[in-house]
């Protein structure tokens, strides 16, 4: 993976995830010159800009946050199947015009080998824009990650895996800046509330589901804290409110697909 980045000048896509944020690291340590770019938008909690924010200071790389406004294109609002290739599409086609105007080499992101079991149409959408993924090349891991990330001290090595908040809402129902502000503050306030690390709040219509880690589940058996959580989320806006049994999963909201997507082949 070092061969491909070596003596290389490079953006790097930092989300302050696992993933990113190895990924400015290995970079640094052979590119001739890093910038670490977060992208902040409606589909990001506020405490994922920040993490960004303290790995690229923990890192000691330059580090830039800009504004990328999905919800302005109505291909991504009517939410389809493939939501994330719209997104990536244009997200990296931003950090492909920061890279031509201060002359960097390549673009780089973190998606893995993992990623490439499951429904991830966003995929295209690098391969489009020539957006490297070392990750992949190398045939790395989300596992083999995480294990890179505890060896090299980074803060993030334990930090369960994050996604944007269009991914609560199912395929079909149009995203609205509404719709993810609710849910934002929804996992927000459980999360001060109980302390879960692995959270979703999945927003079916009207209907909260909440998802926590499996061996998290217990925090909410309480019939004081379930009252707490169901005045809030009704005051947020939802009807009704439910505790998923199962606990999360990745990939829940893609359940309903006939057929998981590895490599997209179309838009």
């Amino acid at each position: 993976m070092h061969s491909v980045l070596r003596d290389k000048t490079v953006i790097v896509a930092l989300s302050g995830g696992v993933d990113s944020s190895v990924m400015v690291s290995l970079a640094k340590d052979v590119c001739r010159k890093v910038l670490a770019i977060t992208v902040d938008s409606p589909l990001i909690p506020p405490e994922e800009k920040e993490n960004a924010e303290r790995v690229a200071r923990e890192l000691g790389v330059e580090h830039a946050v800009i504004w990328c406004d999905s919800l302005s294109d109505p291909q991504f609002v009517a939410n389809p199947a493939n939501r994330c290739y719209y997104c990536k599409k244009k997200l990296f086609q931003n950090l492909k015009k920061i890279a031509e105007e201060k002359g960097y080499e390549l673009v780089v992101e973190g998606s893995n080998a993992s990623d490439m079991l499951v429904h991830r149409p966003g995929i295209l959408a690098l391969r489009e824009e020539g957006i490297l993924s070392p990750y992949i090349i190398a045939g790395i891991t989300k596992e083999e990650i995480r294990i890179i990330a505890h060896d090299r001290g980074l803060s993030v090595s334990n930090q369960p895996s994050m996604a944007c908040l269009a991914t609560r809402i199912p395929y079909g129902e149009v995203i609205t800046y509404e719709k993810l502000r609710r849910i934002a503050e929804s996992e927000r306030y459980i999360k001060q509330l109980v302390g879960v690390k692995v959270l979703r709040v999945r927003s079916h219509g009207d209907l909260a589901r909440i998802e926590v880690g499996k061996e998290e589940r217990e925090k909410l058996f309480s019939t004081e804290i379930l009252d707490k959580i169901v005045e809030k989320l009704k005051e947020l806006g939802f009807k009704y409110c439910t505790l998923d049994a199962e606990g999360y999963r990745t990939g829940a909201m893609d359940e309903v697909l006939k057929g998981k997507t590895t490599i997209p082949t179309s838009k």
